[in-house]
Formats: structure tokens, sequence, C-alpha cells
């Protein structure tokens, strides 16, 4: 049977503590951390750099849907096309490239290349 989603993120959280901590387990104590889902409580001493390592993962933890903002109407709800779902436009250069080819976009004439000599 699977664990509830709760459980997961209280371990989670515990070993994450709990690995930072045995690197410096006498480093100043800022307080206790009390984490509560679905009835299950966890108690963690926050330690200084316990509390800036949770800092700087969640500062720099991307999430692999967020897509970045639309250029139309800025919201921040991109497809996997680039394709906003609020206003329904296609955004940045793949979305400018679709709406191009869409519209019956043409391609330029051909360049001449140099002349060749052999």
């Amino acid at each position: 049977m699977a664990r509830p989603h709760s459980q997961d993120a209280l371990a989670a959280l515990r070993d994450f503590v709990t690995r930072i901590d045995a690197l410096d387990p006498h480093a100043t104590a800022l307080g206790e951390l009390t984490v509560r889902l679905d009835g299950e409580e966890v108690r963690l001493t926050l330690r200084a750099p316990v509390a800036e390592a949770l800092v700087e993962a969640l500062r720099v933890y991307h999430d692999p849907r967020d897509r970045g903002r639309c250029d139309h109407c800025g919201g921040g709800r991109l497809d996997d096309n680039f394709r906003c779902l609020d206003c329904g436009r296609f955004s940045g250069v793949f979305g400018q490239l679709l709406a191009e080819r869409a519209a019956g976009y043409t391609e330029p004439e051909q360049l001449p290349g140099p002349d060749r000599q052999d």
C-alpha cells in the first residue's frame, strides 16, 4: 500500500534536517520547526545550517511545469507547446514561429551562394 503524500512530505523533511544536522550537530539552534499534515506531526530542531539549506533549497527549486510567463497577457500557465492557457496565444520564439506558420508565413527567397570555383 502506498504511503500518503503527507507521510512522504514529513519523512522527506525529517531526512533533510537529519542529513544537514549530521554535518554540524553543535550548530546554534534557532528554534523548533513543527509541521502537521493529516493529523501527523513532526517537530524538528532548526539549527542555523539547516535553516540556510532549507531556504536555499526552496529558492532554487524550479517546478518542471513552470514554462515561464506569457509574452502577451503575463499569465503563468503555458502548456507543453508554450500556448497560454489564459489567453490562448502562443508565447516566445516558438510561439512566434507557430503563429507565423499558421498565418501563411512564407520563407524569404534563398540568398544566392558565393560563386564556386573548382
